[in-house]
């Protein structure tokens, strides 16, 4: 027993003194030995191969929702304006066949509605041998089935926990090296420190997911004293950039895991953490992001303005909180490559550990980062035109659909407000028509 135990002690030791000497000293240093571009060679050829098959082996057409993209949907909708539709209908009075419009908007939505559609991950469109992708697949071959469970065998019994240590190293150094920076008085010493665990861990933990990201016009870097915004599909999108440099972070507090890792980095970094709920906690996230603004010497600050977690098929409503506080504004597009995992990740239904769980079984995170020029508010522009305008600008350059939606609908019934906006809309519609009777003035349709 005592033999066993020793042999195994032996096999950790090695294991681990690989895993430092390969994968985590080569990391720190910003170097690659060229071992994750071989294995994503052999990754895309295993794919292609994959794909050529199930094309191969399907006798009948494949049914049409495979064939096009998720975004465009199930439904041909007519994006025909609510006034111009029902005047297509009829000329000047109400008729009750005008109901037909808005039942059909409902059936619409109840099958298959724009929102929420984009709070579950992104249907693919050829299979990637992962058995969570598997809705739309069926059995094609014995060849396809055995590399699937070569695969799951590599997956589960090798990338899984060389994962794991990589991760439980990236973590723990974070964790421990922010504690130890935070406790330095603020100087330039503190400062530069911070800057090295935190791009240190970043680079580990990016290792750590097999992850392979393509940063373009890095001459659009986010500078000093500015604010950088981005579209948010995943807790990753933070270590995604900060691969690249460092950040001051904006966001909400979390527990567990996330809430452990959020105490130590604000001890060496000057991150934001705070309550979404509470209104006192928004005001004081307001006054510091001016004051970090305000110092040109201070990293640039980090927001995700959607506030919550999008598939990466789309770009949501942006709050316009960040956006009133001034200063220059550097949008940075993120999209993921989901046929090698799925980034998303669903906070409703996977806690931080289940999602880490499903991220490190995946065969890799494949993604491409845009840096965009600076955007600064116009004159004559308020805070919502200028968070739309940086809006379409990232939906534009990561080729996402833009929606006018808040991501709080994630969590929240449709607020009462939009459903009375559509009413009067209706409502001066026919009034301007005609169809309702001369009104007392001062009075409006309901």
């Amino acid at each position: 027993m005592e033999e066993l135990g020793w042999l195994a002690a032996r096999l950790s030791a090695a294991w681990l003194a690989l895993v430092l000497a390969l994968i985590v000293l080569p990391s720190a240093l910003g170097v690659s030995l060229g071992i994750s571009e071989a294995y994503m060679w052999v990754l895309v050829k295993t794919l292609e191969w994959a794909t050529k098959r199930i094309e191969k082996g399907v006798k009948k057409p494949q049914p049409e929702v495979l064939k096009i993209p998720a975004a465009n949907g199930i439904i041909e909708r007519d994006e025909t304006p609510m006034e111009k539709e029902i005047a297509g209908l009829h000329r000047m009075e109400f008729q009750f066949s005008d109901i037909f419009y808005f039942c059909r908007k409902g059936f619409e939505a109840i099958v298959e509605d724009e929102v929420t559609q984009r709070f579950s991950s992104e249907e693919l469109v050829s299979w990637n041998l992962l058995t969570r992708t598997n809705v739309n697949f069926h059995y094609i071959s014995l060849r396809l089935t055995v590399v699937w469970v070569i695969g799951v065998i590599v997956r589960y019994c090798f990338l899984l926990p060389l994962r794991f240590t990589l991760a439980a190293i990236g973590i723990t150094s974070m964790i421990v090296g922010t504690t130890l920076v935070g406790q330095l008085p603020n100087s330039s010493v503190k400062n530069y420190l911070s800057e090295v665990v935190h791009l240190t861990c970043s680079r580990i933990l990016v290792r750590a997911l097999s992850g392979t990201i393509h940063y373009h016009n890095r001459e659009n870097k986010p500078q000093k004293g500015g604010i950088c915004v981005a579209n948010h599909t995943s807790p990753i999108d933070a270590i995604i950039l900060t691969n690249d440099g460092c950040y001051a972070m904006v966001g909400q507090v979390h527990g567990g895991l996330m809430g452990v890792i959020q105490r130590a980095t604000v001890k060496a970094c000057p991150h934001v953490w705070f309550e979404r709920s509470e209104i006192k906690d928004r005001h004081l996230v307001t006054k510091r992001l001016r004051e970090h603004v305000a110092d040109k010497s201070k990293l640039p600050i980090l927001i995700f303005p959607e506030g919550t977690c999008i598939n990466n098929t789309s770009v949501m409503m942006f709050k316009k909180g960040s956006f009133e506080i001034g200063g220059t504004i550097y949008p940075v597009a993120i999209k993921y490559d989901p046929q090698f995992g799925d980034a998303f990740w669903n906070s409703s239904k996977y806690n931080i550990v289940s999602y880490l769980l499903r991220i490190m079984t995946s065969w890799a995170i494949v993604c491409n980062v845009w840096y965009m020029p600076p955007m600064v508010r116009k004159e004559g522009e308020d805070a919502v035109q200028f968070a739309n305008r940086v809006r379409s600008a990232i939906a534009h350059q990561g080729g996402l659909t833009e929606l006018p939606w808040d991501g709080g609908l994630k969590r929240a019934k449709v607020k009462d407000s939009f459903k009375e906006e559509q009413q009067k809309n209706y409502s001066k519609m026919l009034v301007r028509n005609g169809s309702v009777g001369s009104l007392p003035t001062g009075t409006e349709s309901d």
